[in-house]
């Protein structure tokens, strides 16, 4: 597969990754093995960087010809970074040194919104493990030769009859757990957002009770490929930016108002401090935040 643009397949589909035990989504140097639910069924893929602007590509499962047909998309053939000139030194010299970043546009929502849900408000090292065990637990074996302990994600009518308990077994507060059955009651309305406009579909999205604008911000980045999404309320992002940028911490306000002039690709200039260091530049100071437990509760 040839895209127009150049291609790092590990670091631009990265995001996708929750946390580095997730059994969606495994990386061996060039090489990344992920697992989807399309509209026509689970598929294993696995792709490895060839040359600069593309990937050898090989899919397994009945989803396999949509996964094809989805590929230039996902590895970023509709991302744009034309108008993006940022005039912080960081920044440009983090784009001249990463012309291969995409921003990947999956397509599937539900796949992103349920992990963005699990990790509100909580520590991503819990969310990740969460994710983890209901995946797991609820998901199907990936097909083909996938590597040990793959799985595909549940699929939304599985997710609507995830019983309490087990979200509880899995430390998600019963608030989650309401959010992301709720949103698998609605995944085909939620699925069809693809054809909005990201703005649009970020708008529609925050409409469902228990998505707010963070939850929609981080959909939007990985479903719908959109270069704009920012994170706002994000534990530590507003921090990043701020040290990266600045040599200093920012809060939210500060940060939507430093980056306004890079509309609309906010979202990118994030993930380019991210990718350059942007976290190791944040002060380590005092203990980390304990690790909520809701299942003792």
């Amino acid at each position: 597969m040839r895209i127009p643009r150049p291609v790092d397949v590990v670091r631009s589909l990265r995001p996708l990754q929750r946390g580095p035990y997730d059994p969606c989504h495994r990386t061996d140097g060039t090489t990344v093995w992920r697992t989807s639910r399309m509209d026509s069924g689970p598929v294993t893929y696995r792709l490895t960087q060839d040359g600069p602007h593309g990937a050898w590509c090989l899919a397994w499962g009945p989803g396999a010809p949509e996964l094809l047909d989805r590929l230039p998309a996902l590895l970023g053939a509709d991302d744009d970074p034309s108008g993006f000139a940022p005039d912080h030194p960081a920044l440009a010299e983090a784009h001249r040194r990463l012309p291969a970043l995409r921003i990947p546009r999956t397509g599937r929502v539900l796949e992103s919104l349920v992990p963005a849900i699990l990790e509100q408000r909580v520590h991503g090292v819990a969310a990740f493990a969460s994710w983890r065990r209901l995946v797991t637990r609820f998901g199907d074996p990936a097909p083909g030769p996938a590597p040990e302990g793959m799985r595909v994600p549940p699929a939304a009518q599985v997710w609507r009859v995830v019983p309490s308990w087990e979200f509880h077994r899995a430390n998600v507060d019963p608030g989650r757990a309401r959010t992301v059955v709720r949103c698998a009651q609605l995944a085909d309305s939620l699925e069809r957002l693809v054809r909005c406009t990201p703005a649009e579909a970020r708008r529609k999205l925050r409409s469902v009770p228990g998505v707010g604008v963070w939850t929609a911000a981080e959909v939007a980045q990985r479903a719908f490929g959109d270069s704009d999404a920012l994170s706002v309320g994000d534990y530590h992002l507003a921090k990043v930016v701020g040290w990266s940028l600045l040599g200093r911490p920012l809060d939210d306000a500060g940060m939507i108002e430093h980056l306004e002039p890079l509309r609309p690709h906010r979202h990118r200039a994030v993930r380019l401090i991210v990718e350059s260091g942007g976290y190791a530049r944040v002060p380590k100071r005092g203990p980390r935040t304990p690790i909520t437990d809701h299942r003792g509760r």
